[in-house]
């Protein structure tokens, strides 16, 4: 079961429309190549793959009669050739960050040539400062001079449970490590908080005083589904969304860095597969097969879409958008020897590009009159 809109909005905020539909590759063996992550920035996506491939798709007019499309630009294997587990990009330095095998290599975008930082060991996970990531290059001074990037922080989990602190420029530093028990299996960070979660509980460590407490449980019930596994969402500089499955549903609470509940609590009939943040609203994917969008601000259900299949392509299912238009994405498609079954949502910070023909039918042409230097104005049409 899911929940109808308990007040439907006239214009939903979402659309659902295939990205990218064939990927051709080659097969391991027997086994397909499975598609494990991916992340977007403005008209290129990059995909991590099982064979430890990363491939790098771009939006492209390849015919001008023809509306533009994802394609593939460049394939990279990483070393080792293991599974890609995670994709992190930094636009404000130009990098990507990559998790393969208990390691973070580290890229150049948009054109994937290894940047020169020898990998990080040793990894369970990592967490970028969100408010970093939110960063955008150049930034300018008051004057409008370009300002050289600035340091980005990231938090490494290690196996031996610690938590190793990073900042990363022109070369990576290593700043310190705060000793913690093992057992860490998701974090996320904003600022000098971090929201940390073992298979029991979610924690709050203060990085700068390595002080660390829990604020709740992962599971309220005594028989957890294996699928109940933690969810951590940077909402603000100062509000993580953690969830909490009570044997009959599952309760989404926004806290604070210093533990405390605000606002009001999210509810889903079971799950959720995957949680995505785009201000002002929460995508969710269920196990029932569709995507639930909550609204932060009032926690109502705002709009519900089916989510897709491997049998099926993607329709919209809501009002059209345009090109340009920045969402959350769904990992779902058909591919040839890359198997690219239902995996999650994807948010990409960033944004990124959706072609699209809808309200198309909007453009038509109008007059302008342009001002000569000398002479009467003289009327142009253009496109509108």
């Amino acid at each position: 079961m899911t929940y109808a809109p308990q007040n439907p909005i006239d214009v939903p905020p979402f659309q659902l429309q295939n990205l990218v539909s064939n990927i051709s590759g080659s097969t391991d063996g027997v086994a397909k190549i499975q598609l494990k992550c991916a992340q977007a920035w403005g008209s290129e996506i990059y995909a991590g793959c099982s064979n430890g491939e990363l491939i790098r798709f771009a939006l492209q007019a390849d015919d001008p009669n023809k509306l533009e499309s994802y394609t593939i630009l460049s394939r990279q294997i990483l070393p080792g050739e293991k599974p890609i587990d995670e994709i992190v990009l930094v636009p404000s330095l130009s990098r990507a960050l990559i998790l393969s095998d208990h390691q973070i290599y580290f890229y150049n975008i948009p054109s994937l040539d290894p940047f020169p930082i020898k990998p990080v060991r040793n990894v369970i996970t990592f967490a970028v400062d969100d408010q970093h990531l939110k960063r955008t290059f150049p930034t300018l001074s008051a004057a409008g001079v370009p300002l050289p990037p600035e340091a980005v922080d990231f938090s490494v989990v290690k196996r031996n449970g610690g938590i190793a602190l990073f900042t990363m420029k022109d070369r990576l530093v290593y700043t310190k490590e705060i000793p913690l028990h093992p057992g860490t299996i998701a974090a996320r960070r904003a600022g000098k908080t971090m929201c940390l979660a073992d298979r029991s509980f979610y924690s709050i460590l203060d990085l700068e005083a390595a002080s660390i407490f829990q604020v709740l449980p992962v599971s309220q019930a005594e028989d957890t589904p294996p699928s109940v596994r933690p969810s951590i969402t940077v909402i603000s500089k100062n509000e993580f969304l953690i969830l909490s499955w009570t044997g009959a549903s599952t309760l989404g609470l926004f806290i604070t860095s210093d533990g405390d509940p605000v606002r009001g609590t999210l509810e889903w009939p079971s799950y959720p597969e995957a949680i995505c943040l785009d201000y002002p609203y929460i995508t969710s994917l269920l196990p029932n097969n569709t995507i639930e969008i909550h609204s932060i601000e009032s926690q109502m259900i705002v709009q519900v879409i089916p989510a897709p299949t491997p049998s099926t392509s993607p329709t919209p299912s809501s009002p059209p958008g345009s090109a340009g238009h920045r969402r959350s994405g769904s990992t779902s498609s058909r591919g040839g020897d890359i198997d690219l079954r239902r995996l999650g949502l994807v948010s990409s910070i960033g944004g990124y590009m959706v072609p699209s023909t809808q309200r198309s039918e909007k453009m038509s042409k109008v007059p302008v009159k342009l001002i000569r230097t000398h002479g009467e104005p003289e009327n142009v049409t253009a496109a509108n």
